[in-house]
């Protein structure tokens, strides 16, 4: 796919084929309607459940109902849960990562089976396949993780685990089994297959590689009611963008289900970046429904100014009691952002 040209898009195409997109998020609501309908399985296209889905479909697992918190799949015929972990092959990160890690959630690997995957998504057709995996006894991992997390020094509780590391406890590699020429085969083969011509669609409508990754897809739809191009790469990297408009203005987006929106990974450099934009574009989105409930917009420079004196006021607040910051992460709620100055409405969803 070509990298997008913003001045190409905008000068030839003047906008997104927004009917044809349309159609497309449609098709993807059926896709997700019957996960929902035959499978209890709703929000496939966020948290990366359907690459869970992906992992079940080869194993013959059934998903579970929800996301963290949860366990991801179990065996139909043994009763067993599983714990999926995954990366993608084109990933630059090429380990497992436990976020956020805790004792509790370390023990509760006791009581699963965890399976530790690879997405390839560059040999065959988006989404992609599992290739191979490891599955290892939870109660070898929870081990594992209780003696290696207490070398961790980072605040933010994060471990990456590879697969030289699961070896060493006894793991071995298992190369799946894919089909030549029907590699979604298995129960969710019909599912799997829509989302990969549907996101492919996508992708050639909008000039988006790999839409269902990342927030980029709830990104479109806002994007779609602002009449903005989303930015096209992954990644946060620094100057880096979520959407730009006819005169090629940036902005910023955060796209949540509630009316709290989170900046994570706060730094000089992130917060040096939202001053480049034009606006920080606010939303929440119905992920169940793939519809656009509101969007707002506020100033760059006055949400800078408020999520600096929101991160002091934790830090101290943290260093009363002894504790330390553990992600430099701030939530704007709602309350937050309608007392700025520079507080818009840009959109509310018309309920009749």
């Amino acid at each position: 796919m070509k990298k997008l040209d913003y001045n190409a898009l905008i000068s030839e195409q003047k906008s997104y084929p927004i009917n044809e997109i349309d159609i497309l998020i449609n098709k993807l609501l059926l896709v997700q309607d019957d996960f929902f309908c035959n499978y209890g399985v709703n929000d496939i296209f966020s948290n990366c459940k359907f690459y869970e889905i992906i992992i079940a479909n080869q194993l013959n697992h059934k998903p579970i109902p929800g996301h963290s918190g949860s366990r991801d799949a179990i065996n139909k015929k043994t009763g067993m849960e599983y714990e999926y972990k995954h990366y993608k092959k084109s990933s630059k990160n090429h380990t497992w990562t436990f976020n956020d890690y805790s004792d509790s959630t370390i023990k509760k690997l006791n009581d699963c089976i965890c399976i530790f995957a690879r997405i390839n998504e560059c040999d065959y057709k988006y989404p992609g396949v599992m290739d191979w995996y490891y599955e290892i006894e939870g109660s070898e991992i929870s081990k594992y993780l209780e003696i290696a997390t207490k070398k961790i020094k980072n605040a933010r509780k994060m471990i990456n685990v590879s697969p030289k590391q699961l070896e060493a406890i006894g793991a071995k590699k298992v190369i799946a089994t894919i089909h030549k020429g029907k590699e979604y085969k298995g129960e969710f083969e019909r599912q799997l297959l829509n989302i990969s011509y549907i996101s492919e669609e996508l992708e050639q409508k909008t000039m988006v590689k790999k839409i269902l990754t990342s927030n980029k897809l709830y990104e479109l739809l806002v994007a779609l009611i602002l009449n903005h191009f989303i930015n096209p790469e992954q990644g946060g990297r620094e100057g880096a963008h979520d959407a730009v408009d006819f005169d090629m203005n940036t902005y910023e987006y955060k796209v949540y289900q509630t009316r709290n929106w989170s900046f994570q990974d706060i730094s000089d450099a992130v917060l040096k970046k939202y001053l480049k934009d034009k606006k920080i574009i606010l939303a929440v989105v119905d992920k169940t429904t793939l519809k656009v409930k509101k969007i707002y917009s506020v100033d760059p420079n006055e949400t800078v100014l408020l999520l600096q004196k929101k991160l002091i006021d934790k830090i101290s607040a943290l260093t009363k009691k002894g504790q330390i910051l553990r992600r430099r992460q701030v939530t704007l709620s709602f309350l937050d952002v309608k007392k700025m100055k520079s507080f818009e409405i840009l959109f509310e969803e018309d309920i009749k």
